[in-house]
C-alpha cells in the first residue's frame, strides 16, 4: 500500500493537524516508511509464541475477591458538602 499526497493530506486533515503543501511530499514519504515497517513485521513467524505483558516474567499479587461494605460510611460521608440519610445529598439536575 502507498500513501499518496491527497491521503497524507486527509490524515493530516483527520488529525487536525496543519500540514503546509511542500510538506505534503516527505509527510506522505514518512507514512509509506511506517507502512513498509509494518509489512515486515507482519512477515514474522510468530505462531508458537504465547502472548505476553511484559519483557519480564511477572507474576500480580491476588487477594480473594471478597466483598464488603468498606465499614467506613462515616469516613466518607465525613468528606460531603451535604449528606443526609447515610448518602450524598447532591442538588436537583432535572427541573
Amino acid at each position: 500500500m502507498s500513501i499518496d499526497n491527497d491521503t497524507a493530506r486527509r490524515v493530516a486533515k483527520l488529525a487536525r493537524i496543519r500540514v503546509e503543501e511542500e510538506a505534503l511530499p516527505a509527510l506522505a514519504s514518512e507514512f509509506n516508511t511506517i507502512l513498509g515497517f509494518i509489512e515486515q513485521l507482519q512477515e514474522v513467524d510468530v505462531d508458537g509464541v504465547e502472548p505476553m505483558t511484559g519483557v519480564t516474567p511477572m507474576h500480580l499479587k491476588r487477594r480473594d475477591d471478597v466483598v464488603t461494605d468498606g465499614s467506613q460510611q462515616e469516613k466518607v460521608l465525613a468528606n460531603a458538602p451535604d449528606a443526609r440519610e447515610g448518602f450524598f445529598a447532591v442538588p436537583k439536575v432535572v427541573e
